[in-house]
């Protein structure tokens, strides 16, 4: 058993990882779906939303509510999987849960690229609202990531993956830390057995 976890700015490549982790049949766990379908529940628009219903969310249930929430999605996968990757933390308290959830099992790796790259890649994908369509701007959204605890969980990184080259180098970069951890997480339950 081994869980991954992502964590990054937006723009960095968080949604990248995860779907070369699917390409490879690894399961995935966004922490934003939970945010997303707390802000349908409470009838207000994802695309302009998310990011007040995940302070709501911190706010109504304390700092971990959306790593707690997405626990028992995480142990679902793994009953039929060897690893998940868990996309979006946001925060070093949320690493405290997946850290004692799952120990040694846990990987984090903070995937980084500098703003201007970030910022391209945000306007050239089109599906995130900018300022002008009554969203966040890039800046706006950092500086909430960074609310949250961002830096510090970017801190605390077992692997940091930079994300400045060309999109198959970065493919192959998690593809290789993803099968690492895999990996480990074999040889670590094999110690374990008696």
């Amino acid at each position: 058993m081994h869980v991954i976890g992502t964590v990054g700015l937006p723009g960095s490549g968080k949604s990248e990882a995860a779907t070369v982790a699917r390409e490879d049949g690894i399961p995935v766990v966004t922490m934003g779906d939970v945010v997303r379908q707390e802000t349908a529940d409470r009838g207000l628009d994802p695309a302009k939303d998310h990011g007040t219903v995940a302070r709501a969310l911190r706010e109504e249930n304390g700092p971990t509510a959306i790593a707690e929430r997405s626990l028992p999605m995480i142990e679902d996968r793994l009953e039929n999987h060897d690893a998940v990757l868990v996309d979006g933390i946001r925060s070093d308290v949320e690493v405290d849960v997946f850290e004692t959830e799952f120990g040694d099992a846990f990987t984090l790796v903070s995937i980084e690229a500098p703003y201007e790259i970030r910022a391209d890649r945000i306007d050239e994908r089109g599906r995130d609202a900018g300022e002008a369509d009554g969203g966040e701007g890039v800046a706006a959204r950092d500086e909430r990531e960074r609310g949250f605890g961002m830096d510090d969980a970017m801190e605390r990184a077992d692997v940091v993956v930079e994300n400045t080259g060309s999109l198959e180098a970065f493919h192959d970069r998690i593809r290789e830390v993803v099968r690492e951890g895999i990996d480990d997480g074999k040889r670590t339950e094999r110690k374990q057995e008696p």
